[in-house]
């Protein structure tokens, strides 16, 4: 079996171009997605957690995960090598498509996920610590950060879609089934009806 893994962090961001990516390689390579697994979650929630676990529950020796980087499978050196080394335990193979890595039983294969995972931790870590840096500097110069206090954004999750979610109360559609149609949590719904319309 053939797996296509996609991963966002927020409701803000879209899977579509990591489809798209794992789509053309397959395309590329004379390969077709049996399953995909797409799933709207943080990287450093624990991957058995997540779907991600789950289809680790379920691979079988020769399955391939193709996933667009290795940052997709999570968000820290530890949680990555262990994915890859439950992977190498079950003779299933993990492809990405931007780092170019093949996860094979080999050493080079070995090697490879540990440079891979301590380059991408170490940029995450280079990339926090310049943005702390960055806000300390604004503070000591006396910038206030963050939102003005008591000023709540105008933009929330279902913006833009009132009419649509008004069709389908008057319909009788259940907030349940809108909260699931839009992967939000019900009480999202609720309250976005409360306000707005």
């Amino acid at each position: 079996m053939v797996y296509g893994y996609v991963r966002v962090s927020s409701d803000k961001q879209t899977v579509e171009n990591q489809r798209f990516e794992i789509n053309r390689f397959c395309e590329r390579e004379g390969i077709k997605i049996d399953g995909w697994i797409e799933e709207t979650i943080s990287g450093t929630k624990a991957y058995d957690k997540r779907k991600l676990g789950k289809l680790l529950g379920k691979a079988k020796k020769n399955d391939i995960i193709i996933c667009s980087e290795l940052s997709r499978l999570g968000r820290n050196l530890f949680m990555i090598m262990e994915i890859l080394n439950q992977c190498m335990t079950k003779e299933c193979r993990v492809w990405t498509i931007k780092d170019g890595y093949r996860l094979g039983d080999d050493i080079q294969s070995k090697v490879l996920a540990f440079a891979f995972g301590l380059s991408a931790e170490i940029e995450r870590n280079l990339i926090s610590q310049r943005t702390k840096e960055a806000l300390a500097r604004k503070r000591a110069e006396g910038v206030v950060l963050g939102r003005p206090i008591g000023r709540k954004s105008d933009k929330v999750k279902l913006s833009g879609k009132e009419e649509i979610i008004r069709e389908l109360r008057s319909q009788g559609v259940s907030i349940c089934e809108i909260a699931n149609i839009y992967r939000v949590n019900r009480n999202t719904v609720s309250k976005f009806i409360k306000e707005r319309l």
